[in-house]
């Protein structure tokens, strides 16, 4: 009697079954996807375009190697929000596009150093408190939406809503099992989406209105430098957790991407689908922690999945129903799930000081931390002429400066060495 792994890979031959798994993939993903661009006021049907080819060129850059999907980044939430604000979409659109140079940089200098370059200019005490500084952030919005602040919903209902939105996307992500576990922001949007039903908080006629095939909204992005300064040391925290990303999914397949495609290839391909993305007028890309645990707990590591999934964002891009379903959702359900959302990036960054093993009692790394985080939650903003540096960009900056001046404590030094 012969014994079967379970740990072996899930052989998919047929194409239907490819097709199959590569939509379910894009279900895992879905919530998280359309949750970028309904909060930050871009298109939803432009995101599912863009994560579509953004996958395609990751997969192009990397010989379809790696059996991982791309999709919009939290991490660009709030400077998309402001820069929409201050800008336009259009220009920070084209400020979003530069920031794949930092994934071209930082692809040259892992095919040039190696991996463990990243790790002396970007260690933990610089990349961890940036990442709790993007969280930490964007919690007054999430709350402000929750509370319905700024809109027509009145205050009980919007509690209510938020709540349950919240309440049941915590229950789905500690309590459920299988597949489900992984979509917990899916099962928050359907619960507080059907009890706005129930209080005639939803209009359909939009839904009514829109065309079942439509183009996807292009934007033609425009370059103004100060947009380009603030977006682009923002890219850096998405990408050095893009190597977290694939390492993760190393784990998974017990295969070394860092190696084999090799992780300059990786960065190099992330880079292209963010620039790709924000040219077409969709939010920046990153590799999705999601359906890298769809791919752990159904065994799929056929890299033709994420194919058959980037072709469906793709196709699915194109009905207009869609996307006027989607921006039917109310605000006080997105604040209900961007509450858990928020807080888990701020928690990623917390891990990441952990995982790292930085002692934040030590001189160097209590100033790097504590100047950061002042610097992030108070505000703090540094002017040079028409210029300004704020925000996630002024952490990241002041980040790398401290960590290069300040000298290293002697077992620091003696552990490097």
């Amino acid at each position: 009697m012969t014994k079967t792994n379970p740990n072996a890979p899930v052989e998919v031959e047929s194409k239907a079954k490819q097709a199959f798994v590569g939509l379910q993939m894009l279900f895992v993903a879905f919530g998280a996807l359309v949750l970028v661009p309904l909060i930050t006021g871009l298109d939803a049907n432009t995101a599912l375009l863009t994560a579509g080819v953004g996958t395609l060129l990751f997969q192009l850059c990397t010989g379809k190697q790696v059996p991982i999907f791309l999709a919009s980044s939290f991490a660009f939430i709030a400077p998309i929000q402001y820069g929409v604000a201050t800008w336009g979409i259009a220009v920070t659109m084209g400020g979003l596009a530069c920031t794949g140079l930092v994934y071209f940089a930082l692809s040259t200098l892992v095919k040039l150093r190696g991996a463990e370059a990243l790790q002396k200019v970007f260690p933990p005490v610089v990349v961890g408190p940036v990442i709790i500084i993007i969280g930490m952030g964007l919690a007054p919005v999430a709350v402000d939406m929750a509370l319905g602040k700024g809109s027509a919903y009145e205050y009980n209902d919007a509690v209510l809503v938020s709540m349950v939105t919240l309440l049941t996307t915590l229950s789905v992500a500690v309590f459920a099992k299988g597949i489900m576990k992984l979509i917990p922001i899916m099962f928050g949007i359907t619960a507080g989406y059907v009890l706005c039903l129930f209080l005639g908080l939803i209009n359909f006629q939009p839904v009514l209105d829109a065309p079942w095939f439509s183009l996807p909204n292009i934007t033609t992005p425009e370059f103004k430098l100060e947009a380009i300064l603030y977006l682009l040391p923002i890219a850096i925290a998405p990408a050095v957790e893009h190597v977290g990303g694939i390492m993760a999914i190393s784990s998974v397949t017990g295969k070394d991407f860092l190696k084999k495609p090799g992780l300059h290839r990786t960065l190099l391909g992330d880079g292209v689908a963010t620039t790709a993305a924000s040219l077409l007028g969709g939010p920046p890309n990153t590799t999705y922690a999601e359906v890298t645990g769809a791919v752990m707990l159904t065994r799929n590591f056929n890299p033709n999945i994420m194919t058959w999934a980037a072709v469906w964002a793709i196709a699915i891009s194109f009905c207009g129903k869609v996307g006027a379903f989607l921006s039917t959702i109310p605000t006080i359900v997105m604040g209900g799930i961007m509450m858990l959302v928020f807080g888990s990036i701020a928690v990623v960054g917390m891990s990441t000081l952990i995982r790292g093993k930085v002692d934040v009692t030590e001189a160097r790394n209590l100033c790097i931390i504590s100047v950061v985080m002042t610097f992030g939650i108070g505000g703090m903003f540094v002017n040079f002429g028409e210029i300004s540096l704020k925000g996630i960009s002024l952490c990241a900056v002041v980040a790398i400066i401290l960590n290069l001046i300040l000298p290293k404590a002697k077992d620091q030094v003696e552990i490097q060495e």
